[in-house]
């Protein structure tokens, strides 16, 4: 609970307010009961008319008033203290998740993310809105109460004294329970949003492969051992409850039993006092039984708390960015590499000691075996991944030192498998230049692309929607589309990773004349297999088990690199020696 006080306390106007509230409810209880026992002393003993008690009755309601109006603005301020805390939270967790998106997207199942971001940071909601407001007013409230108690009759102080700390002993004792029990059912929460999500995406495989039977009765166990945690919750909360009455049921039993054997048989107690203490005795129990159910309440709220914090902090270290500026309309930038490594967390394998210059307008290809780090090295030139060793000097400027927005605005990465929003074609084509697109701009960056006529022959045009991730549409389509969006932005960097993988020779031929257009006024770096892409590069950067063995020509790397002139040898269907 430690950390879930500290998000409290930052809300230090609102906890103020809430303390302020708590001295007026517990005013409010006091005149009540003093009113209440005033009003039928006074009609049923003293035989006083109704005008009489006239003032009292005006006074009882005034106070009933200030009762409920203190009970409904704590309730809201508990409420806007967990509205601000669930929206600072979700904030912290999409900037961790946007500050390094790659790490986090290979990190945990995407189920999971989902259901930390949404569910679990809905879960604490009832430790502000609930708990905190109920620990306010339970640490004033029953203090002011004993006070009046002890000042009107000791005897039903000592009692109440005596009797009050068995409630937070069983608190405490049901609070650890409940702790362990919302943890795992937390973790059955999140384990069957991780299996159903994953069992969506892969269905098509999951058929294909005869195991949608085998992942369907996964999904039960995990359906039916997060319905069995929920009832352990369930079962811990109505067992408190009744633990809870049952206390202050036998506490307040030993007070009206004191007060009647004193009123009636000693006779050493007026009507008044002894009626006072029995009003005053249910309000001071209540609080505390109160504070008991929103304790478990705030206990529920526990394993939520702790998925957020293992989510916060298992992500990995940001890229780092500063305020530098890169000047526009000056072309492509030299960009320099020095002593650059990176590796993943938890992965035996490392990026490391990459040093190259890549020149404004070069054609640069990463080449090398499957698993040699050729894409990694395209993130870290991206800027996609943080740095573990070296720098990247952008015109003579640490890249770190540059503002992202800035860098972003001058490169285009295309995957091997670029991702489409949900929405329009003219939408996802807009995505890569500015928001206020024309139409034209749009279809002439479709040309460019090569799909401008594919579009066109479709009955809604640019205004067919296509669904999330692409659905709907080829992977050559994609692609194109992905490409339209660099010619829209007109980066001065362009990022391939293997963008001709797995297309028709058709289509590989038009983004290659595509890709040729766009060198005519950016750098283009390219991830690639295939030969001809290989030999037409100005420079050709080669990677064995993370590390840059050779950079050169093509021609030069045949003569000067073994591992590279058998990699060719291999492509082009000849014996490697």
């Amino acid at each position: 609970m430690v950390q879930l006080k500290k998000l409290a306390f930052k809300q230090k106007t609102k906890l103020m307010l809430l303390i302020v509230l708590a001295f007026i409810s517990g005013a409010a209880i006091i005149g009540q009961a003093y009113f209440f026992a005033a009003i039928v002393d006074r009609i049923f003993l003293q035989k006083q008319s109704f005008a009489d008690v006239f003032q009292l009755l005006i006074s009882l309601f005034i106070v009933l008033l200030a009762r409920t109006a203190s009970h409904y603005f704590s309730g809201l301020t508990g409420i806007k203290i967990a509205s601000k805390v669930k929206k600072d939270l979700r904030q912290s967790l999409l900037n961790k998740f946007s500050s390094n998106p790659l790490q986090v997207s290979l990190q945990g199942k995407t189920g999971q993310k989902a259901s930390v971001l949404l569910d679990a940071v809905d879960e604490i909601d009832s430790y502000f809105s609930i708990y905190i407001p109920k620990a306010v007013q339970t640490s004033i409230i029953p203090l002011l109460i004993l006070f009046v108690v002890f000042a009107s009759h000791p005897f039903t102080g000592l009692i109440m004294v005596i009797t009050a700390p068995f409630i937070p002993i069983f608190m405490i004792i049901i609070g650890y329970k409940t702790k362990k029990k919302s943890e795992e059912q937390m973790e059955k929460m999140t384990a069957l949003s991780g299996h159903f999500l994953d069992t969506l995406q892969g269905l098509t495989t999951l058929k294909l492969f005869n195991r949608a039977k085998q992942q369907k009765e996964v999904i039960r166990k995990s359906s039916h051992g997060f319905r069995d945690a929920t009832m352990e919750v369930l079962k811990i909360a109505f067992t408190s409850s009744f633990m809870l009455e049952f206390i202050s049921m036998l506490s307040m039993g030993l007070i009206a039993l004191d007060v009647a054997i004193r009123l009636i048989i000693f006779q050493n107690i007026s009507f008044f006092t002894a009626f006072f203490m029995l009003i005053l005795a249910p309000e001071f129990y209540n609080a505390l039984k109160d504070l008991g159910s929103a304790f478990h309440a705030g206990r529920g709220s526990m394993g939520a708390a702790r998925k957020i914090e293992e989510e916060l902090n298992a992500i990995g270290k940001p890229v780092k960015w500063g305020k530098a500026v890169l000047p526009k309309g000056e072309g492509p930038p030299t960009i320099r590499i020095e002593g650059a490594g990176f590796r993943y967390e938890g992965d035996r394998f490392a990026l490391k000691n990459i040093n190259a210059e890549i020149r404004p307008f070069e054609q640069v290809a990463i080449v090398g075996k499957s698993g040699a780090g050729k894409s990694t090295l395209l993130h870290v030139i991206a800027g996609l991944v943080p740095l573990t060793e070296g720098e990247i000097y952008v015109n003579g400027i640490r890249r770190s030192d540059l503002n992202e927005k800035s860098w972003f605005n001058e490169i285009s990465y295309i995957s091997q498998n670029p991702y489409l929003f949900s929405g329009t074609i003219a939408e996802n084509i807009a995505l890569g230049g500015k928001l206020d697109a024309t139409k034209e701009e749009i279809e002439q960056a479709a040309e460019k692309a090569g799909i401008l006529k594919l579009v066109q022959s479709l009955e809604n045009g640019f205004d067919t929607p296509i669904g999330e991730g692409g659905r709907g549409i080829s992977g050559g389509e994609k692609q194109r589309i992905a490409l339209a969006r660099a010619f829209l932005k007109k980066p001065s960097i362009i990022l391939f990773d293997e963008p001709t993988t797995g297309l028709d020779l058709q289509t590989e031929q038009i983004l290659q004349d595509s890709i040729k257009e766009l060198a005519q006024s950016s750098t283009v770096i390219t991830v690639a297999h295939r030969l001809h892409t290989i030999i037409n590069a100005d420079k050709i950067l080669f990677l064995e088990n993370g590390e840059l063995i050779a950079s050169g020509t093509h021609k030069e790397l045949l003569e000067s690199v073994e591992a590279y002139r058998k990699m060719t040898t291999l492509q082009q269907g000849g014996m490697a020696k």
